[in-house]
């Protein structure tokens, strides 16, 4: 078994889908609406294989927790680049360009060396080597 896809309530659709194609290589495939429900969405497909679907719709509620404390339920999902030094590079840029960082560069107790990033709607992202 692997995981399909991980979705992800947003706000700001295409704001995500370009967060999410110019730092992680993300290709987005085609805007898909149904006016009926006035839902929208686009998958991100990865290199690997693995997908990411980000939806909006209005009456979404907000999260209600603060996203630099840890709360019961899904917590983040991890991206590798490849290196220790691609994490390193990747993590500087996102900071530069003013994104959150809550973990800098670092090796885990669990052996991952890893950052971790708050993207445009504060969903946490581990990047990995």
């Amino acid at each position: 078994m692997r995981i399909e896809h991980i979705a992800v309530w947003v706000r700001d659709l295409d704001t995500m889908r370009t967060f999410y194609e110019t730092y992680f290589g993300a290709q987005s495939g085609e805007r898909y609406v149904n006016p009926t429900r006035q839902f929208s969405s686009y998958f991100l497909s990865f290199d690997d294989g693995c997908r990411l679907e980000l939806m909006t719709m209005p009456g979404i509620n907000d999260r209600l927790s603060d996203p630099l404390i840890q709360s019961m339920g899904l917590t983040h999902f991890a991206v590798s680049v490849g290196s220790e030094s691609a994490v390193d590079k990747l993590t500087a840029r996102l900071q530069v360009d003013g994104y959150v960082i809550v973990g800098q560069p670092r090796r885990t107790g669990d052996g991952y060396y890893e950052s971790v990033v708050l993207d445009p709607e504060n969903n946490r992202i581990e990047i990995t080597s």
